[in-house]
């Protein structure tokens, strides 16, 4: 089979054009993510009662089905429950027109990221030994003082590679998000595709911007792990 190298030149830039979105999509999902995780992972490691076993049971489920469902399943489901909820309100608005599929891929991926960064905060701050809280406070400094001056850069180390294979993976995940008809790198892809039935050119295509883009953010995880792991070297 021959492949069309002159599809494959003008579809490139196209593709390309659909990074935007995949990385906005990205960091929104992690950025609104974080906050929340990392609670959830505090309540982990204390065992807070009942906010722990929901937390325990939310992980569990997440990690237990796979995102392809989560995505056919909530997609489904959200925008009729918020159907109901502005009829409720007597409210002339129409949500299945009005809202953006690109909100719904990012409350979605958000929601599978929130389990997976509970469980890599978790581990991380279970890392750092209880010593450096107590020292902490015998320093004068609060609970919340130490966690920020000192346990959390500490786990942040400790944690990075973990933070790049979730984030490597959320990149490849969101390649899902044209199900919900969000003009990604794979949605771009597709459409180019369709015109001609240049599926396979297309889909290389797609593979060497994802080759591209993934192997960036390992160099960039990479290298901040070097940098704030610097006082490891003195150990």
């Amino acid at each position: 089979m021959d492949l069309n190298i002159e599809f494959m030149q003008e579809t490139l830039p196209l593709v390309a054009q659909g990074i935007g979105v995949t990385l906005e999509l990205t960091l929104l999902s992690l950025l609104l993510a974080a906050p929340l995780a990392f609670y959830f992972a505090l309540a982990r490691l204390k065992e807070v009662p009942v906010i722990s076993r929901a937390v325990r049971a939310y992980v569990s489920f997440v990690r237990g089905t796979p995102i392809i469902l989560q995505i056919l399943l909530l997609y489904s489901l959200l925008p009729s429950l918020l159907n109901v909820g502005v009829q409720a309100l007597g409210l002339s608005f129409n949500v299945f027109e009005a809202v953006d599929p690109f909100y719904y891929a990012v409350l979605i991926f958000t929601l599978n990221t929130l389990a997976l960064l509970t469980e890599v905060f978790r581990s991380a701050l279970g890392s750092i030994g209880h010593d450096q809280l107590e020292a902490g406070l015998a320093a004068g400094l609060t609970e919340g003082q130490t966690y920020r001056h000192i346990i959390i850069p500490q786990a942040l180390v400790v944690a990075l590679p973990a933070l790049c294979n979730i984030t490597v993976n959320l990149i490849k995940g969101t390649s899902l998000a044209f199900l919900m008809t969000v003009k990604d790198i794979m949605a771009i892809g597709k459409v180019a595709a369709s015109y001609g039935y240049n599926y396979l050119e297309a889909y290389l295509d797609v593979f060497l911007v994802y080759i591209v883009l993934c192997t960036a953010m390992q160099l960039l995880f990479h290298y901040l792990e070097q940098r704030l792991g610097r006082f490891r070297l003195a150990v």
